[in-house]
């Protein structure tokens, strides 16, 4: 297991590095994946790039040092450096999972054409999609393997809890019954009010920094 793994198992069952206000710098799990995982007063950076350097940026930002990681400037500094876009501050929230089969009534597909299967398969490996009246489920894995889980729900079928039991679905269907992993936008309250309705506990905030399509 590597480093990031390791930490993320630890953070999946509430054990954190300790609020120090310091940083932990990582190899990247994999070439796809780097980025800044913001934990309370302690922030874990996973990439490729020398430590040094990390070091150093992060004491150029102008801003509290306890926020430095995840702040406009070194996510920039980082950007230029590493020429990969800085994705969107993302609150990372984690479920452990539940026996049985989900309550919620899905049929799984296997089109490999469908836009969320799409989507989800540039970020994720083993990529399964089921989909309900009026939405879609998603589970993969991601970051260092941990399996994520990503929901769509149609404006029709807004306001009835469906998003709430589409994530619930997914603490079913993780196929090795280990933790599961979601991001949520900051600002999606609706998502974010979902996803915790469903069990999911906030971890702490996540940006990643994604290799451009070519």
């Amino acid at each position: 297991m590597d480093e990031l793994a390791e930490l993320l198992s630890e953070a999946a069952g509430g054990r954190f590095p300790p609020a120090d206000g310091g940083t932990t710098v990582v190899a990247q799990p994999s070439p796809r994946e780097a980025g800044v995982l913001g934990l309370t007063a302690h922030a874990v950076i996973f990439t490729d790039e020398d430590p040094g350097w990390i070091r150093t940026a992060l004491g150029a930002v102008d801003t509290d040092p306890l926020g430095a990681a995840l702040s406009p400037g070194f996510l920039a500094a980082m950007t230029a450096r590493t020429g990969r876009p800085a994705g969107c501050v993302d609150l990372l929230t984690v479920a452990h999972a539940l026996p049985g089969p989900p309550e919620t009534a899905l049929k799984e597909i296997g089109d490999a054409s469908h836009p969320r299967v799409v989507r989800a398969r540039r970020h994720r490996d083993d990529v399964r999609v089921w989909t309900a009246e009026g939405g879609v489920l998603a589970l993969g894995r991601g970051v260092a393997g941990r399996w994520e889980a990503a929901i769509e729900v149609g404006g029709s079928a807004r306001g009835r809890g469906l998003g709430r039991r589409l994530a619930r679905a997914a603490r079913h269907l993780v196929p090795d019954g280990g933790p599961v992993w979601a991001q949520q936008a900051v600002g999606n309250a609706a998502s974010v009010r979902a996803f915790q309705a469903a069990g999911y506990r906030p971890v702490g905030a996540e940006v990643l920094f994604t290799v451009p399509d070519h």
